[in-house]
């Protein structure tokens, strides 16, 4: 099991000169592990927040980050943030931001990372002296053979992470309390590991995204920063969301998705959300093959905006090639 390594003296000078990176924290968390593995080794430097909220906020607005033992000063460059679990899937709160608060902050390259999540306790105890688990909000629906079986008795309560809901069981030290959380939180904060890997499916994955702000014009419009990525796929993916009064008009979305379908250009991806202007109301996401300025794509961006009152690109960025596997 690799564990984050404690900053010295000799690391923080190195790490003056890295860009930063915000994430989920505390350390110990799954976002923490997706950046690590996807980043080329030693090009950046992570800076955990306490919420994605946060997180993306932070980037939005190019805020100063105060030093610490934990992390540098500086401004963000970077963000990576949960947008997708192939279990429970999408992460509501990242998409909300991309359509609305952060609209300006870009999708600009992505992270797959198999996921295992442990039962984390204080101190050995039976399962069936635990009566509440902390988690995070989007574990639950991982998790439901162990939740609605072995654990069906306990009450489960929210966290801003899997690693702060394992950092705060252990320091509370309260015998009927567990964490589900990773390996490496129980390893950073002294946990110790009731049973492993109770996700549901094995092949549990979560999507992640990196993101970052315009930092200038480019040929194309708004430029964006790519991150210091281990490894750059050849195949493009675009995200996109759209949204407009068309929507109540009987055929409107298949007209719309008709834009891609007879240029042969393939959705990876659909999903609504409410758009939070009134019952009904919703903005459409898509993923697709291709880059905004591919001219299929372009056709096709260009004609759904003429049917729709927002078209808003999410970003166009290099698709991940496989998993990670997890620390």
């Amino acid at each position: 099991m690799n564990t984050r390594p404690e900053r010295t003296a000799a690391d923080s000078a190195v790490a003056a000169g890295r860009p930063l990176v915000g994430f989920l924290g505390p350390a110990g968390t799954f976002t923490e592990q997706a950046l690590l593995a996807s980043a080329a080794p030693d090009a950046v430097e992570p800076v955990a927040r306490a919420s994605i909220y946060e997180t993306v906020i932070a980037l939005r607005d190019g805020a100063s980050i105060s030093g610490d033992d934990a992390s540098p000063e500086g401004e963000l460059s970077w963000a990576i943030v949960p947008i997708e679990n192939s279990l429970d899937g999408s992460i509501s709160v990242t998409l909300d931001l991309l359509v609305g608060e952060a609209s300006d902050v870009k999708i600009v390259g992505e992270a797959l990372l198999r996921v295992h999540h442990c039962l984390i306790a204080a101190e050995r105890v039976p399962i069936a002296e635990i009566d509440t688990v902390i988690t995070h909000p989007q574990v639950p629906g991982q998790c439901t053979r162990l939740l609605h079986g072995a654990l069906a008795h306990a009450s489960v309560l929210p966290a801003s992470s899997t690693a702060e809901a394992v950092r705060s069981v252990v320091s509370e030290g309260r015998r009927g309390h567990a964490a589900l959380g990773t390996a490496l939180a129980a390893s950073i904060y002294g946990g110790t590991i009731i049973s492993e890997n109770v996700e549901d499916r094995a092949d549990n994955e979560t999507r992640f995204v990196w993101l970052a702000r315009p930092t200038g014009e480019g040929p194309h419009g708004p430029k964006y920063e790519q991150p210091p990525l281990r490894t750059l796929g050849t195949e493009w993916k675009t995200s996109l969301a759209f949204w407009g009064a068309g929507a109540a008009r009987p055929g409107w979305l298949v007209h719309c998705l008709d834009e891609f379908a007879r240029r042969e250009i393939n959705l990876t991806k659909i999903e609504s959300r409410p758009s939070r202007q009134g019952m009904g109301d919703y903005v459409f996401f898509i993923d697709l093959a291709g880059r905004a300025q591919d001219q299929p794509v372009a056709q096709a961006l260009a004609g759904l905006t003429a049917s729709c009152e927002r078209v808003l690109v999410l970003g166009s960025y290099p698709a991940a090639q496989a998993s990670a596997a997890q620390a």
